[in-house]
């Protein structure tokens, strides 16, 4: 989860900029930003990011990576508990590969609704459960595991949708994207092969990444 810039993390990073309708300017935090692969692509984008992440090392690292370039605003703490001075500070919460992960998913989304102004977006891009793919995954890559990401199950729609709105979230919706490997979209004629693909209803319920949006 290195920052890198690629043709996979910035389609990833477009189509969930789309998704929320964001503008260059709008404040934005970035949940479980880690070591930055995903904050540094928002800031390249124009938007305002801050970013957010329970462990103090992979924030360190961040700064590191960052060097003074962006001098992205950070907070250690736990999404669950976030800093009072946060609340209704932000246009839209995001994240990338992070509900999954929250063992509490309708108490975070309360929690990060509190983060957004009125009218604001939260939007989260993760697995779709329905991609054989990520099974796979656990089995072969180091760092993944069941135990790990077992939580991509209850990543299902109707399961995100009845936690968003339990949560005080309205208008939840969702669109599924993606279909290769880094190593594919990442070659020249990647992703317009990939643009192609995903538009064929065959597949759409089993492509790999999967949006979520809802409005406080």
């Amino acid at each position: 989860m290195r920052p890198a810039d690629s043709s996979y993390v910035r389609r990833q990073v477009d189509r969930l900029v789309a998704f929320a309708g964001l503008g260059a300017g709008e404040r934005v935090l970035d949940v479980g930003c880690g070591m930055g692969r995903y904050t540094f692509a928002l800031a390249d984008r124009g938007l305002a990011v801050e970013g957010l992440d329970l462990s103090a090392a992979l924030l360190e690292r961040l700064r590191e990576f960052d060097a003074g370039r962006y001098r992205i605003p950070l907070h250690c703490a736990d999404v669950l508990d976030p800093p009072a001075e946060l609340h209704e500070r932000f246009d839209a919460v995001v994240g990338f590969f992070t509900l999954h992960h929250l063992h509490d998913l309708t108490g975070c989304l309360r929690a990060m609704r509190s983060l957004v102004r009125p009218g604001g977006r939260v939007v989260f891009l993760e697995p779709n459960p329905l991609n054989p793919l990520y099974y796979i995954q656990m089995l072969v890559v180091p760092g993944m595991s069941w135990s790990g990401d077992r939580g991509i199950l209850s990543m299902r729609g109707p399961n995100v949708f009845h936690a968003m709105e339990a949560a005080g979230l309205t208008s939840p919706a969702a669109e599924r994207f993606g279909f290769f490997p880094p190593f594919v979209v990442n070659r020249r004629f990647g992703p317009r092969l990939e643009d192609a693909l995903e538009r064929v209803p065959l597949w759409r319920p089993f492509l790999p990444f999967q949006l979520f949006r809802a409005q406080r």
